[in-house]
Parts: C-alpha cells; structure tokens; sequence
C-alpha cells in the first residue's frame, strides 16, 4: 500500500475537490480550506497536494478552456477518481471504529 497513504492534509484536499464536483482549482480549493480549517495555508502546499493525489490516481486533472477573466490564460481542473472516493470511504470508516472504541473505553472509564 506504500504510495497511496492518505494523509490528513491530502485527506481534506481530496474532500474539497469532490465537493467542488470538476471545477476544483488550486485557488478556490485554498480558499475553502482555510474557510473550514481556520488556518493559514499556500497555495504551493494546495498544489503540492493536489500533484500527489494525481501521482496516486485519486484525482486527475486537466486544463479548461482559456478565460478572458484570465487573460487567456487556461486553468487546471481537478476531479476526484473513483479510487479517490475509495480511499476518503476507507479513511472514513477506520476513523469511525476508532471513534466507537474510544467513545466505548470513556464511557466505561467515566463509570
């Protein structure tokens, strides 16, 4: 499985781009992540990321048309991959057995 951990950061990125459902882009991907995590973030890191889910095949990317807005220039779109969505599922049900275990042992040591 070496290559396609799924950090925490990686994680939060991964779930920006499904959300943005094919229009997730380095700068409104960063803009949402310091929306929901309160900190400062760049836009390197966003990219940096985003390159390393596609090296892993749980998002691809390609360009849009040029924009005007842009000044012609072309922006890089992000999509999550069907072993993306896979991944973020694994990760989500390993979190919510550890949840249940540490919910359990609290509940029997509050006792």
């Amino acid at each position: 499985m070496k290559g396609t951990y799924l950090g925490e950061f990686e994680e939060i990125v991964l779930l920006v781009v499904g959300v943005f459902n094919g229009e997730a882009y380095g700068v409104n991907v960063k803009r949402r992540l310091i929306e929901q995590l309160n900190r400062k973030i760049t836009l390197s890191a966003v990219h940096s990321a985003l390159h390393r889910l596609e090296r892993k095949g749980f998002v691809r990317s390609e360009l849009s048309e040029a924009s005007n807005v842009r000044g012609g220039k072309r922006k890089r779109l992000f999509t999550i991959t069907t072993e993306g969505s896979q991944a973020l599922e694994m990760a989500r049900q390993i979190r919510e057995r550890l949840w249940k275990e540490m919910k359990a042992i609290t509940i029997k040591t509050s006792i």
